[in-house]
């Protein structure tokens, strides 16, 4: 009803007869002793009870469709929407060129791929799978590790030229780190290790940006010192004008983890894409120095 915009079209869709799912949607109104939808001789539309009805209800009917389809086509192929959260960077070099391959196993899947920066929220996003890319604190989502991939402190060789290699990360309070971030932030913390454990930095730099994109171009470019993990650079790390530094220091692994909805239960589409990701990721990873998951 509320998709439809009003009794017929609902009625059309369901294959019911007009009068059959006015009757239904009044039995539920009476039952909740609340009005659902505000009724008009040209539209109807969904009160402010019958809103937060549907967002309360509408991941409830969406496992009960998930599993009739499941149970009636055991023996056709898998399919459906899936919606696929990524960070932007991460996802452009290494999501999107197995797209190809994850709709060549199924042909029946259309592949919504979000790439963004900013954490979404899956439940309002409506977002069946996210691959994140360091900690997960997500108390309702179901967090599968699949692999990790090293950090790395690199510069372009021409930046060095002028401002000399650090030799420690204490000698990064003389040069201009490029911090990824939220709004402008004017310092950054990074990570290292010595001989007596881990610690940290506290860096400082003229450019500051959401975007791993933007601190990997301002690196290209010669601006100044950047962190990152193997996986952001990738190719990059051939480019012989980019040096890595600091590599006594820098042992830190970002995990990979596929994130999805606690559910009850969880679509065939959805379990098929996170399995196809756990191994098409770790295999792609493997050339960025990751970490075995066990």
């Amino acid at each position: 009803m509320a998709e439809a915009g009003g009794f017929s079209a609902a009625a059309r869709r369901t294959g019911e007869r007009q009068p059959a799912v006015s009757k239904a949607i009044a039995a539920l109104e009476k039952r909740l002793g609340v009005a659902l939808f505000h009724r008009s001789t040209r539209s109807v539309t969904l009160t402010d009870h019958g809103r937060r009805y549907l967002e309360r209800t509408r991941l409830m009917v969406e496992d009960l469709d998930d599993a009739d389809n499941e149970m009636t086509s055991r023996s056709l192929q898998v399919s459906g929407s899936v919606r696929i959260s990524v960070a932007s960077t991460f996802g452009r070099l290494h999501v999107l060129p197995l797209i190809p391959e994850l709709l060549t196993l199924y042909p029946e899947f259309e592949v919504d791929l979000i790439l963004s920066d900013i954490v979404r929220d899956m439940v309002e996003d409506r977002v069946d799978l996210t691959i994140r890319i360091g900690p997960v604190d997500e108390p309702d989502a179901v967090v599968r590790r699949v692999t990790a991939v090293p950090l790395v402190c690199v510069g372009a060789r021409r930046y060095f030229r002028d401002r000399g290699i650090p030799q420690t990360p204490a000698d990064l309070v003389d040069h201009n780190c490029l911090i990824y971030g939220g709004f402008h932030e004017p310092a950054a913390t990074w990570p290292f290790v010595g001989p007596d454990g881990p610690f940290s930095v506290v860096v400082r730099g003229n450019l500051s940006s959401n975007s791993i994109e933007t601190i990997r171009a301002g690196v290209m470019a010669g601006v100044g010192i950047g962190f990152f993990t193997t996986a952001s650079l990738a190719d990059d790390l051939a480019d012989p004008d980019i040096m890595p530094v600091l590599e006594d220091f820098v042992r830190n692994v970002r995990d990979v983890s596929l994130v999805w909805p606690k559910r009850r239960f969880v679509p065939a589409r959805v379990r098929h894409t996170t399995e196809f990701f756990a191994r098409a990721l770790s295999k792609r990873l493997s050339g960025c120095g990751h970490v075995d998951p066990t």
